[in-house]
């Protein structure tokens, strides 16, 4: 693991241990970055913001080149559906665990739902770049993302709320509404 990468993966776990601690209002970027051994400067290189240390991740260039690699008969709805099946499962235990860590402190923060939409928006606009390459029509390829990511945004909080399902029996069930099963 490279310097950058490790000092990205404290900043994290700190931030998790702190909000989960004091809760994320009460906690600081300055603690958060005390916590970590790094100055606050430091930790504003890695995240543009508080909320990105709950809200960035790994998915959205994954699953946008799932959608490109799709063939190109697939219709955009089966084509993301078969892209985020594929996705999930490159991620290991410990990472959706740090997910479902993170999604229930999003969950309980009223405040971090208007920053869930921006992310959202974020993941949208890969899916329907990556549908765009495909030669599907723009309107299309944003009613699409916004099916999907709907959906999944809607599991995945579930899934990080209660304890009664996997991530792959929510994202699962999400993906066969959306396939009409």
């Amino acid at each position: 693991m490279s310097r950058w990468d490790g000092t990205h993966e404290n900043l994290q776990r700190a931030a998790l241990e702190l909000f989960a601690a004091n809760g994320y209002d009460r906690t600081s970027t300055a603690q958060i970055a005390d916590r970590a051994g790094v100055s606050e400067m430091t930790l504003f290189r890695h995240f543009a913001s508080k909320e990105a240390l709950l809200l960035d991740d790994p998915f959205d260039p994954l699953i946008a080149d799932a959608v490109a690699s799709r063939p190109s008969d697939e219709g955009p709805v089966a084509a993301v559906v078969a892209a985020v099946r594929d996705t999930w499962t490159q991620f290991d235990e410990a990472t959706l665990n740090g997910l479902r860590d993170r999604l229930r402190i999003v969950a309980a923060t009223p405040v971090l739902r208007g920053a869930v939409e921006r992310n959202s928006a974020r993941s949208s606009e890969a899916i329907v770049s990556a549908l765009g390459a495909r030669g599907i029509s723009h309107r299309r390829a944003r009613v699409t993302a916004a099916a999907v990511i709907a959906a999944l945004s809607a599991a995945l909080v579930h899934w990080a709320e209660y304890d009664d399902t996997s991530i792959a029996q929510a994202i699962g069930d999400a993906l066969d509404v959306l396939s009409g099963d």
